[in-house]
């Protein structure tokens, strides 16, 4: 991998480029095709390559907490996150590895999966729903996981993001759907966006980053990294710098 904006360097320090600002922030990261398709055959798995992968664990090893939507945690089959080599410099001072945080209406998720039954005490799942969602359902939820409640119709993003900043969690890694980042878009919330680019033309009718309601966040290019056809690109929202 090499730096090639806004200076040439070879093998640069991935955790250094995504270095979170002392204050937090909220991150987006997603990857997509050279005409913007966020998914082949509904998951991202056949846009990534080997240094989206290393630059993913980076980035969640820099979170406080990941953060995604039901449909994407049903899609690519979420777990939670394990530890990884090198996590122990970058995670200094916090738990080994940080929680997985879901936004869900109605909590259609499977509680009996390893998002919820196989977690480390330390990283107990975070579900962020509504109250309107089944009381029943709430209650299974909370026997494995943490269960706050922000909207009562439906999930309010600000919210959902003041509830993780509340418990110390200012690190936020989003990584999606692009629903969810149209939401957050919408509600200005978001920080930066670190998208992967893949050398592919996918057409058909996959989702964007954001698939939802217009709006415009302005963003400033921070670096481009480059491996194998493929750019690592950060963007820093105007607002955040």
């Amino acid at each position: 991998m090499r730096r090639i904006h806004p200076y040439i360097e070879e093998d640069p320090d991935i955790a250094a480029a995504y270095a979170y600002p002392s204050r937090g922030c909220l991150r987006v990261n997603m990857v997509v095709s050279a005409d913007g398709a966020a998914w082949l055959e509904g998951r991202s798995a056949g846009l990534s390559s080997p240094g989206d992968r290393r630059v993913f664990h980076v980035l969640r090893g820099l979170a406080d907490v990941v953060l995604a939507g039901a449909a994407t945690v049903r899609t690519e089959g979420y777990g939670p996150a394990r530890p990884r080599e090198g996590w122990d410099t970058l995670r200094a001072g916090r738990p080994p590895a940080p929680p997985i945080a879901v936004i869900t209406r109605r909590l259609d998720l499977d509680l009996g999966g390893p998002l919820f039954t196989e977690t480390e005490p330390y990283q107990r799942t975070i579900v962020i729903t509504t109250g309107a969602a089944p009381p029943e359902r709430r209650e299974q939820a909370a026997e494995h996981a943490e269960v706050l409640v922000a909207g009562e119709d439906l999930v309010a993003p600000e919210a959902a993001v003041r509830l993780l900043r509340e418990r110390g969690l200012g690190r936020i890694l989003c990584e999606g759907g692009p629903r969810l980042n149209a939401e957050l878009a919408a509600a200005g919330l978001i920080d930066e966006l670190a998208l992967t680019m893949s050398p592919l033309l996918a057409g058909g009718d996959a989702a964007r980053v954001l698939n939802g309601v217009a709006s415009r966040t302005p963003l400033t290019l921070a670096h481009v990294l480059e491996e194998d056809g493929v750019l690592f690109i950060r963007y820093v929202s105007e607002e955040a710098r």
